[in-house]
């Protein structure tokens, strides 16, 4: 017996709902790499190195640590909202 033959409307869908999650699997990696960096190197790993520098008359570490992370996870969830709304119109997902 031959095999049935599948939609290939379906096929295509199954095809473009796959790039679309990989796709979003490359925004979440990408912009949690950059809170780990920011939130783990710059707030812990690094911070005696950018202590020697000020800022706003604390040491530019104690500051990275507790307020700019804060800036840069903003910036990241707004960067999120913006890049997801475009990969939804791509894979037309935003309706």
């Amino acid at each position: 017996m031959s095999k049935p033959v599948e939609n290939s409307d379906e096929n295509l869908s199954e095809k473009k709902n796959r790039a679309y999650w990989r796709a979003n699997i490359r925004v979440m990696t990408t912009l949690l790499s950059i809170w780990a960096v920011v939130a783990y190197g710059f707030g812990l790993i690094w911070v005696e190195e950018l202590n020697s520098f000020q800022m706003g008359g604390f040491p530019f570490g104690f500051w990275v640590g507790h307020q700019g992370a804060m800036y840069v996870f903003v910036v990241l969830v707004l960067v999120y909202a913006f890049w997801m709304d475009r990969l939804d119109k791509i894979y037309g997902v935003d309706k």
